[in-house]
């Protein structure tokens, strides 16, 4: 299997993805840059800003050349020539009620005969729904279950595990919201051979529309107070704060030179920061804040 094979199957997935989404919204509110990186590569970035989406991306890119000296030695790695490539996803909703959802997908190689493929999909409410979390999960516990072989569960269990670790705002003690799945380095060693990665690399993929769009349809008309707006831009900042912060992927986007704008699409439209916001006693604002922790097992949680 070639990387121009999983590449073109991945840009195959922005597109369907992006079909879908035209769908929803009942127009094309897609904004598509062709971009190249000086370095080598480059990529197809598709902003959204719409009725229902207020702003999000669905990016494709393969990029390649010398990979920096300090990214090389953060992972393990000998000086290299590199070759990554992968779609990634945010969708900042209008309606509070409808979540926040990422995922991304990818691939990696380098001329020394590394390979994995990486990725994921975590979800965060404004207000969580313990119901929907339940959905969510179960739905990603379906995945990962096709190729867990003769385990029942292993590879949901390992994977949510690293996603609560993983999504975590570590100086606000937070998760970012329910989680979900997150996976890295995975190649022979995790199913056998390339073409099982990519298998359930695909899966995952395929899982992204059908999961969001059964939350997108049954939350994007429901009414919404001021409030509870003010408390989604809170929120907001939250995922703004993981993502400049902790988030391995825009790290490596920003020092491998890739395209600033298109790195940056999982910001929000608009967040705020309130001095030390505590939500009152028994609001849903403070539900939502007692569920952002790690451990709790969303598939019977009651």
């Amino acid at each position: 299997m070639s990387k121009e094979e999983i590449s073109d199957w991945f840009k195959s997935l922005q597109d369907s993805i992006c079909e879908e989404v035209r769908e929803w919204e009942g127009k094309d509110i897609f904004t598509q840059d062709l971009w190249f990186r000086e370095g080598g590569g480059g990529g197809r970035s598709r902003a959204i800003q719409g009725e229902i989406i207020e702003k999000g991306g669905v990016n494709y890119s393969a990029v390649h050349g010398e990979m920096p000296s300090k990214i090389a030695h953060a992972i393990g790695l000998e000086p290299n020539e590199f070759y990554a490539t992968g779609v990634s996803i945010v969708m900042h909703p209008v309606n509070p009620y409808v979540p926040i959802i990422h995922m991304n997908v990818r691939y990696f190689e380098t001329d020394k005969g590394d390979w994995w493929f990486g990725g994921g999909i975590d979800l965060t409410p404004h207000y969580i729904n313990v119901d929907e979390a339940n959905v969510f999960h179960q739905k990603l516990s379906d995945v990962c279950q096709v190729f867990d072989g003769k385990t029942k569960g292993e590879k949901y269990a390992e994977y949510k595990q690293w996603a609560d670790n993983y999504f975590y705002l570590k100086h606000r003690k937070e998760t970012r919201g329910v989680g979900g799945i997150f996976f890295d380095r995975l190649n022979e060693k995790s199913f056998g051979a390339q073409n099982k990665c990519f298998q359930f690399v695909q899966s995952v993929g395929q899982a992204f529309v059908p999961i969001y769009k059964e939350l997108v349809l049954n939350n994007k008309d429901r009414s919404y107070s001021a409030e509870a707006k003010e408390w989604q831009y809170l929120r907001r900042s939250r995922y703004v704060e993981f993502n400049l912060v902790w988030d391995r992927g825009t790290k490596f986007g920003l020092d491998t030179d890739g395209r600033t704008e298109s790195i940056l699409m999982s910001m929000p439209p608009m967040a705020k920061w309130e001095y030390n916001h505590i939500p009152e006693p028994g609001s849903e604002e403070a539900k939502t804040i007692g569920y952002l922790k790690k451990g709790i097992d969303w598939l019977n949680y009651k």
